[in-house]
């Protein structure tokens, strides 16, 4: 079986309905468990974004945010929603809105249980779901398997979908070879990834809201130029969400699995990667840096994919095709689903700019993303040397993902998105499972917080005083605090 077919046909086995109805459903379990955190809650989120400092072992809120949203704001926000539009019709867009809502809740209990679980490794806050499963779960041996499964998807798999995307896009602006461009990513991913978290977290806090509010500015004004078309095109996503359009109703059911898929992609709510980034935060409270990424959600799906979509439905600039590959609506001949569909729209409306911008701020989606990705498969690869002591693991590491991005950069895009697809789903199947196994610690956070809020109180965790067994770091915290506390009131009584 030649490669490509064998891609497709793993991505048949571990997309199926199963895992479609599973994001749908848990987000939708999620929320109502925690009463719909994601609005109670949605002026905390933005509140908490900017409180807390960064420390030596540990990033700020802020940074923390950053990162997660260099992983999820990337080629997946761009070409993914093109991709979406493509496959699955107008529709797609709708629940892709659908799993950012609802996935806000899975994201907020996969961040707190990753804070919650978190360890101090080499001077550094790490975390994410292999820590949480082996001490919330006791499940060593699940726990080696995502962590196996995460080095292999963030370190080999995913960073291919990124790097075609970015030598498709520059390739098409300013007509750079992919080879090209794969030296150039090279150089710049390595001076990045030997300079350790820190280096990191500094590069995405710096690029990530710069990228990602310069690109939603710029759809913005595209939009605002054909407002008056703007009810239209909303009236057609909804009607194609729920199989209502004449053109577009027979697409219901590759709306759903196309939205689902590319939105999981993009957002990437309970697949398990934002817990990583999550859990490097120094915060007082697990639920603080839970409700930060939640909001993370919003800001990728609600903000920039439907920036992208905007844009390409309201100029018409993209394809439609049914599940057999036939033609339903043709706006764009000659370009393949992906960035080309944004950059020929752009360009269309800003001759001589369009192309460029969407280059450009590709470049910057999907670098980040990179990095984000590095990150993620380091914390594993941590997590497995605190019991085998393997430092030539994380060497390793940092070639494997240079030579995956420099593999993924001449690579064909089908290949590199059907790769992606593989690593996302089987993170998502191994995260869902846990978090589901695993969520009565972070309800338990959430209701602890809210009740210090009620008092008044700049919330504290005390694991021990919840039942929560495990939290090791927060334990020795709190140990650490009950030593400085009674210092100070011995110093006290002896100056009386």
């Amino acid at each position: 079986m030649a490669i490509d077919a064998w891609v497709n046909h793993l991505n048949a086995l571990i997309w199926s309905p199963a895992l479609i109805y599973l994001c749908l459903g848990v987000g939708l379990y999620f929320s109502v468990r925690t009463r719909f955190a994601q609005v109670r809650h949605f002026r905390e989120m933005i509140r908490l974004m900017f409180d807390g400092k960064s420390s030596d072992a540990g990033v700020s809120s802020f940074q923390a945010l950053a990162m997660t949203l260099a992983g999820r704001v990337g080629t997946g926000n761009i070409a993914g929603v093109a991709t979406a539009i493509t496959f699955g019709g107008p529709g797609a867009v709708f629940w892709m809105w659908m799993v950012a809502f609802l996935g806000a809740s899975s994201a907020f209990v996969e961040s707190t249980l990753g804070q919650i679980y978190k360890e101090k490794l080499d001077g550094q806050y790490r975390g994410g779901p292999a820590f949480y499963i082996e001490k919330g779960l006791g499940m060593k041996w699940y726990a080696w398997v995502f962590a196996v499964c995460t080095i292999i998807a963030c370190g080999v798999l995913l960073p291919g979908v990124q790097a075609n995307g970015i030598a498709s896009s520059l390739n098409t602006a300013l007509g750079i070879v992919p080879e090209a461009t794969a030296a150039i990513l090279a150089v710049l991913l390595g001076f990045i990834i030997f300079g350790g978290v820190q280096r990191i977290a500094r590069f995405a806090e710096i690029i990530v809201p710069f990228m990602a509010l310069g690109y939603i500015i710029v759809a913005c004004v595209i939009i605002a130029l054909h407002i008056e078309r703007l009810p239209d095109v909303l009236g057609l996503i909804l009607r194609s969400a729920v199989g209502a359009d004449a053109g577009f109703g027979a697409l219901l059911g590759l709306a759903i699995q196309w939205g689902v898929k590319r939105g999981v992609y993009s957002n990437e709510a309970g697949q398990g990667t934002g817990p990583h980034a999550s859990s490097a935060a120094a915060v007082t409270h697990p639920a603080k840096q839970g409700l930060v990424q939640a909001f993370s959600v919003y800001v990728d799906t609600l903000f920039v994919c439907s920036a992208t979509a905007f844009m390409l439905l309201i100029t018409g600039q993209y394809n439609v095709q049914d599940g057999a590959g036939k033609a339903i609506y043709t706006g764009i001949a000659g370009v393949a689903a992906g960035p080309g569909y944004v950059q020929t729209a752009m360009e269309n409306i800003m001759p001589g700019f369009g192309n460029l911008f969407v280059a450009v701020a590709l470049f910057f989606f999907a670098f980040t993303t990179i990095i984000a990705y590095y990150y993620i498969a380091e914390t594993n690869i941590a997590y497995i040397n605190r019991k085998i002591n393997r430092p030539w693991l994380t060497l390793l590491l940092k070639f494997a993902i240079m030579a995956s991005t420099v593999y993924g950069t001449v690579k064909t895009a089908e290949l590199a998105w059907g790769l992606g697809d593989i690593g996302v789903g089987l993170m998502a199947w191994l995260n869902i499972i846990a978090i589901l196994l695993l969520q009565k610690p972070a309800l338990v956070a959430l209701k602890d917080y809210e009740a210090q809020q009620a008092q008044g109180k700049d919330p504290l965790f005390h694991p021990q005083a919840l039942g929560i067994a495990h939290a090791h770091y927060w334990e020795g915290r709190r140990a650490e605090q009950i030593h400085a506390e009674e210092v100070k009131a011995a110093r006290t009584t002896h100056s009386h």
